[in-house]
C-alpha cells in the first residue's frame, strides 16, 4: 500500500462534491483539517454524516461559502451551527440510510474514511465504525483513507480490501476517546428502575451516557444477557468479564456482541480489536426490525428532550432548535415491542438541568416527534416505570404524572383537565 500525504490527497476533492465523513469517534481529523485548510479553494462541497466527534470546524459561518453540511444527526460539534445557513439536518431512520446511498438517491462522490493497517490478504478494517460507513464505502466513487494502526481490526462487515481506497494516508494518532459519564444520584435511581424491566436472557440495546451505563450497573445479579444495538460504550465490559453477557439466548448471533458502531475509550478499542465475540455489523442490518425482532426479550433503552401526557416522544429537537437525531430509537422501539417479551424503554430525568419539566401537557412548538404514542410502552423517571402500552389518553396521563417530578405534577394534573376534562 502506497502512502501519500493528507494534504495531496484531499487535493483530489473538487468543488460541488458531496463528502462523507466517517462516523463517531472514527473521524480521519487529519483529513477533515486538510480539507477545511482548502477552503479557500473550493465551493459548495455538500459533507454529510451521522453523529461525528472532533472540532467540525468545516461547520463555522466563515467557511459557508466552501463547505455546507446536511447531517443525519446533529452532536455537539455541529449543533451551534444548526439554525446557520449552512448546517442542515436530515431526518430519516437509521436503517434507512445505507438504503438511500446504495439505491442511488444520495450518491457519494468521497468518503473520508479511518482503517486499520492491511492484513495478510489486503483488506483494512473500519474498525470502531462500520454503521452507515460500509454503505458509503460501497458506493463512493472516490475513497480516501486515514490508515492507523490505532484503530481496532474489528470483525463482520467492516473489512475493505486496500485495492479499493483511491488514497492512503498514514498517521499514528490516537483514536478519539470518549471516557465514563459520572452517574448523578438521580440517573442512578433512573438506571436502578431500568433494570428493574430487564430479565434474565434479555438482548439489550442502549445507547451511551450516564443513564445507560447507570442501568448496566444495576445487573450484575443478572444472567445470560445478550447485546444487539446500534452502538456501545465502556459500560457493558464488566458485565462482559463476569460472564453476565454472554449473548447465549440470543436467536440472531448467538454468543456474539452485535453492533454498528462503538465510542469509548482504549480499553474498549483494545477489547473489540480482533476479537471473534463482537460483530460490527452494517445498520441496515442491525437496526433492521425484522432482525430485531427474532431476539426474544429485546430491551431496548432509549431516551427523551421531552414527552407530552399522551406518549408522543421528543427526542431530536427543543422546539423548532434541532439538538439531535432520529437515529435507531424508532428502529428499536419497533423491534422491541415486536419481539417475543421485548420491551421498548424510553428513560429520561424528569426535569431539565434548569428545574423545567420533561413531562408536559404537549410538546412545545416545532418539537419533533420521534416516537409516536402508537409505539411507547414504558417510561421510566427517577420517580418510577409507567407503562402505556394498550391505555386510553386519561390513563397516560395519570401514569406520567405519577413519574414526573413532585413539583410539577399539580401543574400537570390541572394542564390534563383542561385538555382531557371530559374523561379525566
Amino acid at each position: 500500500m502506497q502512502y501519500i500525504s493528507a494534504e495531496a490527497a484531499i487535493a483530489h476533492i473538487q468543488s460541488g462534491e458531496r463528502v462523507f465523513i466517517h462516523t463517531g469517534a472514527a473521524v480521519p481529523e487529519i483529513l477533515v483539517n486538510a480539507l477545511v485548510a482548502r477552503h479557500a479553494e473550493l465551493k459548495d462541497v455538500e459533507l454529510t454524516h451521522f453523529h461525528t466527534e472532533g472540532a467540525a470546524a468545516y461547520a463555522r459561518p466563515e467557511y459557508a461559502k466552501a463547505f455546507r453540511v446536511n447531517a443525519f444527526f446533529i452532536g455537539k460539534n455541529t449543533r451551534p451551527y444548526v439554525d446557520g445557513v449552512n448546517v442542515q439536518y436530515i431526518p430519516m431512520f437509521l436503517s434507512e440510510i445505507p438504503l438511500v446511498m446504495r439505491r442511488g438517491h444520495y450518491p457519494i462522490d468521497t468518503a473520508l474514511i479511518q482503517v486499520s493497517p492491511p492484513d495478510a490478504h489486503g483488506f483494512c478494517s473500519l474498525g470502531i465504525g462500520v454503521d452507515i460507513t460500509k454503505a458509503a464505502c460501497d458506493v463512493a466513487k472516490r475513497i480516501i483513507a486515514l490508515v492507523n494502526p490505532n484503530m481496532p481490526r474489528s470483525l463482520g462487515d467492516g473489512l475493505i480490501h486496500h485495492s479499493r481506497i483511491t488514497h492512503a494516508v498514514y498517521a499514528e494518532d490516537a483514536i478519539f476517546e470518549s471516557p465514563l459519564i459520572e452517574v448523578s444520584e438521580v440517573e442512578a435511581a433512573i438506571g436502578k428502575n431500568v433494570a428493574e424491566l430487564v430479565e434474565d436472557g434479555a438482548t439489550l440495546q442502549m445507547g451511551i451516557g450516564a443513564i445507560p451505563n447507570a442501568a448496566l450497573s444495576f445487573l450484575h445479579n443478572h444472567k445470560n444477557l445478550g447485546i444487539h444495538t446500534e452502538m456501545f460504550s465502556d459500560g457493558i465490559l464488566p458485565l462482559v468479564e463476569k460472564g453476565i453477557i454472554n449473548g447465549s439466548k440470543k436467536k440472531k448471533y448467538p454468543g456474539r456482541i452485535v453492533s454498528s458502531f462503538a465510542m469509548g475509550t482504549r480499553k474498549l478499542y483494545d477489547f473489540i480489536h480482533d476479537n471473534p465475540m463482537v460483530m460490527m455489523l452494517d445498520v441496515a442490518y442491525v437496526n433492521d426490525t425484522d432482525v430485531i425482532r427474532k431476539n426474544d426479550k429485546v430491551t431496548a433503552i432509549n431516551s427523551a428532550i421531552e414527552i407530552d401526557l399522551t406518549g408522543q416522544v421528543c427526542a431530536d429537537s427543543i422546539g423548532t432548535h434541532i439538538f439531535s437525531g432520529v437515529g435507531g430509537q424508532m428502529d428499536f422501539i419497533r423491534g422491541a415491542s415486536l419481539s417475543e417479551g421485548g420491551k421498548p424503554i424510553i428513560a429520561m430525568n424528569s426535569i431539565t438541568g434548569s428545574g423545567i419539566s420533561k413531562i408536559s401537557a404537549m410538546l412545545k412548538q416545532g418539537a419533533g416527534v420521534v416516537t409516536t404514542r402508537a409505539h411507547v410502552h414504558y417510561v421510566v423517571t427517577e420517580y418510577g416505570i409507567a407503562d402505556l402500552y394498550a391505555k386510553n389518553i386519561a390513563q397516560r396521563a395519570k401514569a406520567l404524572i405519577a413519574i414526573s417530578h413532585p413539583v410539577h405534577r399539580e401543574q400537570l394534573e390541572k394542564d390534563a383537565f383542561e385538555f382531557y376534562g371530559k374523561c379525566w
